[in-house]
């Protein structure tokens, strides 16, 4: 029998409290979705101005991060011709995103959900998206 821990509620909206903060210090307005450790989102939220094209974006750079537990960005790396995984983002329905900006949540060395930021280049995706895990882990430590 597994035990699975996952991401609530609460604890998508300390992700997104990071994500916005990293967006609005950049001035970027940024779509952001949070899923729980399977990528079924839990929480989305689009900052006002964001690119209505990053709405499916972030959703699918988060489920990523989370069902296939590496970032986003490592799979751009990876997703070239003559790579063993070049067409990978053509699987789970072209939900698979190779564009950084997907993270996946890790909470004790298990991955526990996802984060995706779209709106910014990659790199900025990126940062806002290492910016909101760095925020929830910060605040999760301080909470003992």
């Amino acid at each position: 029998m597994l035990t699975v821990i996952r991401l609530g509620r609460d604890d998508a909206a300390v992700l997104v409290e990071g994500a916005r903060q990293a967006a609005v210090d950049l001035g970027i307005p940024m779509s952001i979705a949070v899923t729980d450790e399977s990528g079924h989102l839990i929480m989305f939220e689009q900052m006002d101005g964001a690119k209505v094209s990053s709405i499916a974006t972030a959703i699918d750079k988060a489920f990523t991060g989370a069902a296939a537990r590496k970032g986003t960005h490592i799979y751009n790396q990876l997703c070239v011709p003559g790579e063993p995984t070049f067409g990978i983002h053509n699987t789970n329905g072209g939900r698979f995103s190779v564009i950084g900006g997907g993270l996946p949540v890790v909470v004790d060395d298990q991955v526990v959900g996802g984060i995706g930021i779209s709106s910014g280049t990659a790199g900025e995706d990126l940062e806002v998206a290492q910016a909101a895990v760095n925020h929830f882990m910060k605040f999760h430590a301080d909470r003992g």
